[in-house]
């Protein structure tokens, strides 16, 4: 064993959902395992996602080497525009997850500059004194896989995220042997996701789902709209499949969907036969019981194309009578209002809606490992150390616990959270110091737009374009609005060129363009009101008041 020390440094993602980051680091050189973001709790407001502070590695950006990545879900590859933005250091992933980084990138205008590298498993490469060997495991996710990281001291291996899926719709097998192989010949450090370690037994394959999706297909006597992930490639891969074998044109609706569809099907993970798709325009020209439309917006964010479809308002995809709506996709807890409040929108269409309601089969699977499955990891595995990643406290401490009870096949159990410093040299693994971690707060979609601080930043909001309050009387059993509405106005001054009736018109307008079902669903009208006068203030002003609407129920 080499003398030196090894620090492992979570950045993110331990003890919390979302968000992962890990950094290496040998002497003076340092590699970062994932660059994820998570989505704000509803609490910060006009914050659009999060990202995790870097500080550390800025402050040793000269040692920085390299990013790697373990697949392309947005918990793991979201962040990258803003670390880029201040480290452009060489980035590598598999060929899918690259596709996800440039298509990422290419809307940050920061693709001409970055150095991706194509990394395929199996194959080794080195970055400084680290040799890193990816290994083939499954996921809900395609091309994903886990890295051994050889060190010095000796090698570790993180798992990414992972289950074991004996018959995956690709045909990529976990690879065991090769995790196997690795607990023959010795591991030093074993890091494991924990998101799913609550369940106990085995995660369904994603092949559980075809059965359920037969059902389906064979049963539904109108129009078929499936709404999953626009990263499941292995689900909208089954939809196509079993929508030629029964005979149904396919349609993808919404941005999301269709560049993961282009992706796929350009990478060959999903083949399209010819004739089978045609352009959402075109749905009106086939008889109801020959579509099936892939729709984005499974967890009902309020302008998506699933939730517009839901209160009738949108351009192509009409949910009529007797239609059948799948939302294949699990409830992501935080969101269990906006999606039910869809599925209610859905029930009023008289659509027929099947969700994940922990029947058997499946509509939905999770890409993660249960108990049994982690257990087998770590009995093929054998690891010295062993640390729990990817999870809420209590699952890190749940796994911990759980490999804890595995005394035959683990040396040591470690729990460490984010900004916390494993230190490992010959002498043991040990807490050796904390590094300052965080949320850094992004708005507007904007890579320069950092929220440094959310109370500063409001208050230099609220001061400087002060904010502007809608008021809206609308009838919750009619949907008629009772009254004009008010427009209360603080810190901004709107004028004398009547902006504040051109305002009150505009309310209106979105309005009366907008269905009753919408105009009593308020998490929609209030985003409707808000796009709108937003649009509508900052062209007139030039600047950007805070707009919170407010619905009075009457």
């Amino acid at each position: 064993m080499a003398s030196g020390k090894l620090h492992i440094v979570p950045l993110g993602g331990m003890g919390e959902f979302g968000m992962n980051c890990m950094a290496l680091r040998w002497g003076d050189d340092i590699i970062v395992v994932d660059a994820g973001l998570m989505f704000p709790e509803t609490e910060l407001l006009g914050v659009d996602i999060v990202v995790p502070d870097i500080s550390y590695l800025l402050e040793n950006r000269k040692h920085v080497r390299a990013i790697v990545l373990t697949h392309g879900h947005e918990d793991h590859i979201g962040a990258l525009p803003w670390i880029l933005g201040e480290l452009n250091v060489p980035v590598w992933g598999t060929e899918f997850t690259l596709a996800y980084v440039e298509d990422k990138l290419d809307e940050h205008q920061l693709l001409d500059d970055a150095d991706l590298r194509e990394i395929r498993p199996g194959e080794r490469f080195k970055i400084g004194p680290f040799t890193v060997h990816p290994i083939q495991v499954t996921h809900s996710l395609v091309d994903c896989v886990a890295l051994a990281i050889h060190t010095p001291l000796g090698v570790v291996l993180h798992t990414g995220d992972f289950k074991v899926d004996p018959t995956p719709t690709d045909n990529r097998l976990f690879d065991l042997h090769t995790f196997a192989e690795y607990g023959k010949e010795g591991v030093l450090v074993l890091l494991q996701d924990s998101t799913n370690v609550e369940r106990k037994g085995y995660t369904p394959s994603e092949m559980a789902v075809r059965r359920k999706f037969h059902e389906i297909f064979t049963h539904t006597q109108r129009r078929l709209f499936i709404s999953c992930f626009s990263s499941s490639i292995h689900r909208i891969k089954l939809a196509v499949d079993m929508a030629w074998e029964h005979g149904r044109k396919v349609c993808f609706i919404g941005r999301s969907m269709t560049n993961s569809a282009e992706i796929a099907e350009d990478l060959g993970y999903v083949q399209v036969p010819d004739g089978l798709l045609i352009h959402p325009g075109e749905m009106k020209n086939f008889a109801p019981e020959k579509v099936c439309v892939l729709i984005s917006g499974t967890q009902g964010e309020p302008m998506s194309a699933m939730s517009r479809a839901a209160v009738d308002n949108h351009k192509h995809a009409k949910i009529e009578k007797g239609d059948t709506v799948v939302l294949s996709s699990r409830v992501i807890p935080g969101n269990e209002k906006a999606i039910f409040r869809m599925v209610d929108h859905l029930f009023r269409r008289e659509a027929h809606v099947i969700y994940d309601d922990g029947s058997y089969p499946p509509v939905h699977v999770s890409g993660h490992a249960s108990q049994e499955e982690l257990k087998l990891i770590i009995n093929l595995v054998r690891p010295k150390y062993f640390i729990p990643i990817h999870g809420e406290y209590r699952q890190l401490k749940l796994h911990a616990e759980l490999a804890g009870t595995m005394r035959t096949s683990v040396g040591n159990v470690m729990l460490i959270e984010s900004g916390d410093v494993l230190e490992i040299d010959e002498r043991g693994a040990r807490k050796a110091d904390r590094v300052n971690v965080g949320h850094v707060c992004i708005d507007s979609g904007s890579r320069t737009d950092v929220v440094e601080d959310l109370v500063i930043k409001d208050r230099r909001h609220l001061s400087e374009d002060g904010f502007v309050l809608p008021i809206i009387a609308i009838n919750k059993i009619t949907g008629r609005v009772e009254t004009s509405p008010e427009i209360v106005t603080r810190g901004f001054n709107p004028g004398e060129n009547g902006l504040i009736e051109r305002a009150r018109e505009i309310v209106m307008e979105t309005l009366e363009l907008s269905s009753d079902e919408e105009k009593a669903d308020y998490g929609v009208i209030k985003e409707k009101i808000r796009a709108d006068l937003k649009r509508y203030i900052s062209k007139q002003t030039q600047r950007r008041p805070l707009i919170m609407p407010v619905i009075l129920e009457i």
